[in-house]
């Protein structure tokens, strides 16, 4: 929590200063993650989602509890502290289980965020916005939104007394980034930001829910507020961060003693707009579907440096990972089908590939296409590159790194790539050795 804490209390002294979100659980993100710590001797903030981790495994068939060892087992392995790791749960409500009646589905949103502060998360970002199965039509109402949040608080406190000795009394982050009916502009335009209206009422209705429930000492430690900038992304398309569109926002903020703003899907942004965003106190940038984005470039990358050496001498020895995602994608659809839309063949080929929206990251834990990326780094390993290969395919990281001789290496240039993206971030969050957040928004 202290990394967070600062981060607050420089933000209230007009320092720009922010905090990346890494939400991913790809082991090899998150060695690129603790990498950039080191090299940067700040924190890291590893975030799961409740779809991804919760009580009955996620989509990752991890809990809390087990997340929380794999990535204190991935930051030793690093020789990153135990200190200088923050772990966040996000979206935590009853999105996962909003097919079932509202009591129910309340109950094991209870039940998770319990299991996250049991399990040692610091940082809890409670979302009670979603309609569960006996809800009216339509929107979910900002005073039971209110309610339950501050029910699912009342949870997580319940479970302090349990929580692993080191760990502080969590911090909470309200709200979420989905906008009021007819807040949100149509494709083409991007995302509205949140009104300032809506932001300040719903900052109010939770506030007064925490009191109804005797949670005053919570809100205390109530730290951040989502809201929608007015950033996104898509298949094919990036919304960039406007600063004059989100103006009231930063006045807004500015107004409150001790909160800041949190934006999710901030991914693909430029350093310039990330380093307006925590200019204008959105203080906790989240990313995740380009970092995996960035190890899919890195690993389509390695196997095309694979085919050049193995190609016409040793085919059978050929990973095959690309043939092996796409297998494994095709074969179970369910995680991209409902996200690409109706489009032909091709398109869909290609998006299942390309996408920005990375549907590709759910299926790099399945077995066969694990085993095909070990195949792929064992290949390159034991092969010399030659340094006009190397540029061709990693021309960024070529002066740095070369695939020989170290053992492991491939992983490593893999993860070099990553850290490209959370280097970027790192320097607009001001906490890159050396760097200062920009103080400035984007030219107008």
């Amino acid at each position: 929590m202290a990394a967070l804490s600062e981060v607050v209390r420089e933000q209230k002294r007009g320092v720009a200063r922010g905090i990346a979100s890494v939400c991913s659980a790809h082991p090899l993100v998150l060695q690129a993650a603790f990498e950039q710590a080191l090299a940067d001797g700040s924190s890291v903030l590893v975030e799961s989602t409740s779809n991804q981790v919760n009580q009955d495994g996620g989509y990752t068939g991890v809990t809390p509890k087990e997340f929380v060892a794999f990535v204190a087992r991935l930051a030793a392995e690093a020789g990153l502290p135990t200190e200088r790791v923050v772990l966040g749960g996000d979206h935590l409500g009853p999105h996962p289980f909003a097919s079932d009646r509202g009591a129910l589905a309340m109950e094991r949103a209870a039940e998770m965020v319990r299991q996250y502060v049991h399990a040692g998360y610091e940082k809890i970002h409670l979302d009670a916005s979603m309609r569960c199965a006996d809800d009216p039509p339509g929107p979910l109402s900002d005073e039971v939104a209110a309610e339950r949040t501050a029910e699912l608080a009342a949870a997580a406190e319940t479970a302090t007394v349990e929580r692993p000795a080191r760990v502080p009394l969590p911090v909470y982050v309200i709200g979420t980034e989905v906008p009021t009916p007819g807040g949100q502009a149509g494709e083409h335009e991007g995302p509205v930001p949140t009104r300032v209206e809506d932001a300040r009422r719903g900052l109010e209705l939770t506030r007064a829910a925490f009191a109804r429930k005797g949670l005053d000492a919570a809100w205390q430690r109530v730290l951040a507020q989502v809201v929608q900038p007015g950033v996104e992304f898509g298949d094919d398309v990036v919304y960039r961060y406007e600063p004059r569109a989100a103006a009231q926002l930063r006045a807004f903020s500015e107004g409150q003693e001790r909160l800041v703003f949190e934006a999710h899907s901030t991914d693909y942004q430029t350093e310039a707009a990330l380093g307006a965003l925590v200019a204008d106190h959105f203080a906790i940038l989240k990313v995740g579907p380009e970092l995996t984005f960035a190890l899919r470039e890195a690993l389509f990358a390695l196997e095309a440096i694979e085919r050049e050496l193995f190609e016409g001498r040793k085919p059978e020895r050929l990973s095959g990972l690309r043939q092996t995602l796409e297998h494994a994608m095709t074969g179970e659809p369910r995680h991209w089908k409902a996200h690409y839309g109706e489009a032909d063949e091709q398109t869909l080929r290609l998006r299942r590939a390309f996408s920005l929206s990375d549907r590709a990251r759910y299926y790099w834990p399945l077995p066969e296409v694990r085993r095909a990326v070990e195949r792929l780094f064992a290949n390159l390993d034991a092969e010399h590159v030659p340094s006009g290969v190397l540029r061709q395919h990693f021309p960024a990281e070529a002066d740095r790194d070369s695939l020989r001789p170290e053992a492991g290496n491939a992983a490593g240039l893999a993860r070099a790539h990553v850290r490209r993206v959370l280097a970027r971030y790192a320097r607009a969050c001001g906490s890159a050795a050396g760097s200062l957040a920009p103080r400035a928004s984007l030219p107008l």
